[in-house]
C-alpha cells in the first residue's frame, strides 16, 4: 500500500508527541515530513529554566536527537518556517520557496511569547524566555551586565529570575498582581512563595505596571506608571502567551483565540488538523503538557482511521518545584459563592494546605511546601468523588502508609502518573504485565512515564512496587546510561571488562543496544568507559567526542572558537606572552580575556585557523573543552606573600603537570592556597590544598558553580610527596566509580566521605590506584604537540582538526 504524505508544521513538543502516538500505531501508514522554525530537534521547553540556571545543558533536554527522525524515516527541515498553506492544492510553502505536499496535515506551530507593547520594547538586552535563543541570550548578558529585570511573577518569570540569580545578577521581578503565581496559587501560598524567594536573594515589586523601558541603545532601566524607575541592564518579558495563529489565519482556518478544532482536533477545512498549544477546544487554548498529550493520543487515533473517544477536555493540574519550593495545584481553588475551602497551614515548617469543596465534592485544591498529596487529590477531583461519608479534615492527612495505605492502590487505571506525558497508571501496569518491566528506567522506554522533568518518578516505582509484589526486585531499579539501553554504568563497564570489548560500537552490538549508532549521551560515555578500562591499548574514537573536544577548542555562538594553551598554576613569562600576543595579532583575535582559572582565552579564532594558531602558539592545551584536570588555581605563596607558610605555587605547577591530560568523567578544577585564607578559593574546588603550619589540608567535593558546596576535609599530610599520592589514588577513584558527566561534587555526596577515606586509608589499594593511575597518564601527549612533532603538512593539519 503506497503511504500517504503527512506533514507536520511545527517541531514541539505536542506536534512530534502526535507523530509517535502515529508511529505506534502504524510505521507504514505515513511518509512523514516535519518543519521546525528552530534549528534544533526536539527538545523539552519545559526544562529550559534548568539549562539557563546551570543544572543541565541543550542536549540533555533533547526529547528526540537526530538519529531518532532517521531511525523513523522522517524527514525534517529546521530553520525553515512554513508561510503559507494552500488546502486546494494540498500543499505547504516555505520562507525558503521549498513546496511541500500532503495528503494530511497537522499545525502545531505552538504560542508565541507576548512582549507588552511599550516604548522602548525593541532595546538591545530586552527579550522573552520562550526558546534556546532566547536563552543564550541571557546567558550572554549575564556574563557582562549585573542588574536584570523580569517582567512577570507567574512560573515563568520566576524560572528565569531563579537562573539569572544563580547566574550571579542583581534580579528584581516586577508583577501587576499583588502575589505571586495567581494563576496557579492562592494568595496565602503565592505570599509564602515569595518570602522564601526573597530568603534566596530574588526582589519583587509588586502591583507595578511597566510604562516604558528606558535607556540608549540598550536597555538602561523601566519606567512604572507610579512614577518610580529602576534600573536594568537586561529585562526580561514574562508575562504570558498567546497561540500563533497567523499561518492558520492567512489560510482562511477558522481562529479564534487559537485555532478551533473539534473532537478529532480537525479544523474547519479537510485533511487539516490542529494540536497544542496554538488549537482552542470548546473555547479554551490549554498551555500546559498533559492536556496537549492527551489530544495528540486522539488526534493520533483520529488520523489513522481508528476508532476512538472524543478529546472532551482536560482538567488541568500543575505540580513543580519553584527554586526549589514544592507547589501544587488543580481544578477550581477559588473559595466563594457556593464553594467551601478546608485549610491546613503549618507556619513553623512552611507548610500550607487547601481543599476546595463544591458540597461533598472535591473541585480544587492547592499545596504549598508539600505536594505529596497532589496526586491523590487530583485523582478525587478527576472524578468527582462524593466525600460525604469521610471526615473533611482527614482529606488533608497522608495516607497511613503502615496501615496498608497506598496510593496508587486506590488509583484506577485511567488515571494519571506522569502528567508531563500523559501516561496513566494503566499504560504502566500494562508495560509491567505485558512488555516484562521491571525497572523505572524500562517503564521510561516503554511508556515515556518521567522522560520530562522526572517528578513522578517515586510514583512510577511504586506502580511498580505494588504490581509486582514479591517479585519487585529493588536492586533492579538502577539508572541506565541512557534511553539506548537498559544497562547501568557498572554493568556496561564490567562487560567491557569481562569481554574484553575494544571500540564503542563493539559495546552497543555484543551488549543489545537498541539503536545501532547509540546517541549523544552513550557516545562519549562509552569512549570514556573504554578508555578508563585500557588505557594503553584503547584508541581513542575521536568522532565519539563532544565538538569542543575534537576541535581543541570552545566554540562560541557564532561559530567561532576560543582558545586557552595551559599555564601551569597560573605563572607565565615574557615570552609566552610575546608569542601569545603576536597570534592574536597575525590572526586578528577580537578579545583576549584573563579567565578566572588564571589563564588567557583567546576569544574569536576562526575555525579554519585553529591548526595554524595552535602551532605557532608552541603552548601545550589548557583543556579548557575537555573532560579532564582544568586548571590548577595558585596564590604566590611563601615565596613572595607574608601569610604564606607553604610553596602553593611550586605543588600547584607540580601538580597540573602530573595531571594534565587525564581523561576524567567531568571537568575537574584544583587550587592550591599556601595559608587558611585561602586566596586561591581552595575550599570550592573539586581538589583543593590549604597550607597549614607543617604541612597541608586536602579538600575535595568542592563546586563552586550554580550548586555552591564546600569541600570535604579528606585529610592532613606533611609533605608535598603525600599529596600527590593521594591526589592520584583519589582521582583514580573518581574515574573507576564515577558516572560519565558526574561532577566530583556529587559523586562524594553519593559515594560519601567515609568510604572514599576507608578506600584511601587501606595503603596497598592506594598503591594499586596510583599504579592504575599512572598507567594512564603514561599515554598522554598534547594533541597539537603530536600533530607538530610527527611534521604533518599544513594542509593534513587542517583535515586532520578541522573536519574531524
Amino acid at each position: 500500500m503506497e503511504k500517504k504524505k503527512l506533514v507536520l508544521v511545527g517541531n514541539g513538543m505536542a506536534g512530534v508527541r502526535a507523530i509517535e502516538e502515529i508511529l505506534s500505531i502504524s510505521k507504514e501508514k505515513f511518509e512523514i515530513t516535519i518543519f521546525g522554525r528552530e534549528p534544533h530537534p526536539n527538545y523539552n521547553r519545559i526544562l529550559l529554566s534548568k539549562v539557563l540556571q546551570g543544572d543541565t545543558k541543550v542536549i540533555d533536554i533533547t526529547l528526540n536527537d537526530w538519529d531518532w527522525y532517521k531511525e523513523n524515516n522522517i524527514q525534517l527541515y529546521t530553520g525553515e518556517t512554513v508561510i503559507k498553506v494552500d488546502s486546494e492544492k494540498k500543499v505547504v510553502v516555505t520562507d525558503s520557496g521549498r513546496v511541500e505536499p500532503y495528503d494530511e496535515l497537522i499545525l502545531a506551530t505552538g504560542s508565541l511569547p507576548f512582549i507588552l507593547p511599550i516604548p522602548g520594547g525593541d532595546k538591545k538586552g530586552v527579550t522573552a524566555f520562550r526558546d534556546i535563543k532566547d536563552t543564550d541570550i541571557m546567558l550572554d548578558a549575564s556574563k557582562k551586565y549585573k542588574k536584570a529585570a523580569v517582567i512577570g511573577g507567574g512560573l515563568l518569570g520566576l524560572e528565569a529570575a531563579r537562573g539569572l540569580l544563580n547566574l550571579g545578577m542583581d534580579v528584581s521581578a516586577i508583577h501587576l498582581s499583588p502575589y505571586l503565581m495567581e494563576r496557579q496559587l492562592d494568595q496565602t501560598a503565592g505570599k509564602l512563595l515569595q518570602k522564601e524567594l526573597e530568603n534566596q536573594g530574588m526582589k519583587f515589586l509588586l502591583e507595578k505596571q511597566t510604562e516604558a523601558i528606558i535607556g540608549g541603545d540598550r536597555v538602561e532601566g523601566l519606567k512604572f506608571k507610579d512614577g518610580t524607575e529602576l534600573e536594568a541592564d537586561l529585562v526580561v518579558m514574562a508575562v504570558g502567551i498567546r497561540p500563533n495563529v497567523q499561518l492558520a489565519k492567512d489560510s482562511g482556518l477558522t481562529v479564534n483565540r487559537g485555532i478551533v478544532v473539534n473532537d478529532y482536533l480537525q479544523t474547519d477545512i479537510p485533511h487539516i488538523y490542529a494540536v497544542g498549544e496554538c488549537a482552542e477546544h470548546n473555547g479554551i487554548a490549554y498551555g500546559l503538557v498533559a492536556p496537549l498529550y492527551e489530544q495528540g493520543k486522539v488526534l493520533a487515533k483520529a488520523i489513522c482511521g481508528i476508532e476512538t473517544a472524543p478529546y472532551q477536555g482536560s482538567v488541568v493540574s500543575t505540580q513543580l518545584k519553584v527554586s526549589g519550593v514544592e507547589v501544587f495545584s488543580a481544578g477550581d481553588f477559588t473559595e466563594g459563592d457556593d464553594k467551601k475551602a478546608i485549610k491546613v497551614f503549618d507556619e513553623q515548617d512552611g507548610i500550607y494546605k487547601k481543599v476546595v469543596l463544591r458540597g461533598n465534592q472535591i473541585v480544587g485544591a492547592v499545596l504549598f511546601g508539600d505536594s505529596s498529596d497532589g496526586n491523590r487529590l487530583f485523582s478525587m477531583i478527576q472524578k468527582k468523588a462524593d466525600i460525604s461519608d469521610t471526615a473533611k479534615v482527614s482529606i488533608l492527612q497522608p495516607l497511613d502508609q503502615e496501615a496498608g495505605g497506598s496510593l496508587v492502590a486506590s488509583m484506577g487505571a485511567e488515571e494519571i502518573i506522569c502528567g508531563c506525558n500523559g501516561v496513566s497508571k494503566g499504560a504502566i501496569v500494562d508495560a509491567i504485565q505485558q512488555q516484562g518491566c521491571s525497572s523505572v528506567d524500562e517503564i521510561k522506554a516503554c511508556t515515556s512515564a518521567s522522560r520530562s522533568c522526572g517528578g513522578c518518578k517515586p510514583l512510577v516505582a511504586e506502580v511498580l512496587q505494588h504490581t509486582l509484589g514479591a517479585e519487585f526486585d529493588a536492586s533492579a531499579q538502577k539508572e541506565a546510561i541512557c534511553g539506548c539501553t537498559t544497562l547501568s554504568r557498572d554493568e556496561v563497564v564490567e562487560e567491557i571488562r569481562v569481554k574484553g570489548l575494544t571500540h564503542t560500537k563493539e559495546v552497543m552490538n555484543v551488549l543489545g543496544w537498541s539503536t545501532e549508532e547509540g546517541c549523544s549521551k552513550c557516545r562519549p560515555a562509552l569512549n570514556y568507559y573504554l578508555g578508563m578500562v585500557n588505557p594503553t591499548k584503547y584508541e581513542d574514537e575521536r568522532e565519539s567526542r563532544f565538538v569542543n573536544e575534537r576541535m581543541h577548542a570552545n566554540i562560541q555562538k557564532d561559530g567561532t572558537y576560543s582558545v586557552v594553551p595551559r599555564m601551569y598554576g597560573g605563572v607565565t613569562n615574557s615570552h609566552d606572552l610575546r608569542r601569545m600576543a603576536d597570534v592574536v595579532d597575525k590572526y586578528e583575535i577580537p578579545l583576549v580575556k584573563v579567565t578566572g582559572g588564571q589563564r588567557i582565552d583567546l576569544f574569536g579564532v576562526k575555525k579554519e585557523d585553529l591548526p595554524k594558531v595552535w602551532e605557532e602558539l608552541d603552548m601545550p592545551s589548557g583543556y579548557a573543552y575537555g573532560k579532564s584536570l582544568r586548571t590548577v588555581k595558585t596564590c604566590v605563596g611563601e615565596q613572595f606573600c607574608r601569610f604564606g607558610t607553604q610553596d602553593s605555587m611550586g605543588l600547584g605547577i607540580a601538580l597540573e603537570k602530573k595531571f594534565e591530560g587525564l581523561q576524567t568523567p567531568h571537568k575537574v578544577k584544583m587550587a592550591v592556597s599556601a595559608c587558611p585564607r585561602s586566596c586561591a578559593e581552595s575550599g570550592f574546588k573539586d581538589i583543593g590544598f590549604i597550607g597549614i603550619d607543617g604541612g597541608w589540608e586536602i579538600y575535595i567535593g568542592g563546586n563552586g558553580g550554580t550548586h555552591v558546596r564546600g569541600g570535604d576535609l579528606l585529610y592532613k599530610v606533611k609533605t608535598a610527596e603525600e599529596v600527590m599520592e593521594i591526589t592520584g589514588a583519589y582521582l583514580q577513584y573518581y574515574r573507576e566509580t564515577a558516572n560519565y558527566l558526574e561532577r566530583t561534587s556529587a559523586w562524594v555526596e553519593r559515594v560519601g566521605l567515609a568510604h572514599i577515606q576507608s578506600i584511601l586509608d587501606d595503603k596497598e589499594k592506594r598503591k594499586e590506584l596510583n599504579a592504575r593511575m599512572d598507567e594512564a597518564l603514561s599515554i598522554y601527549k598534547d594533541p597539537w604537540k603530536e600533530i607538530i612533532e610527527n611534521k604533518k603538512t599544513k594542509k593534513e593539519l587542517f583535515e586532520n582538526v578541522v573536519t574531524s
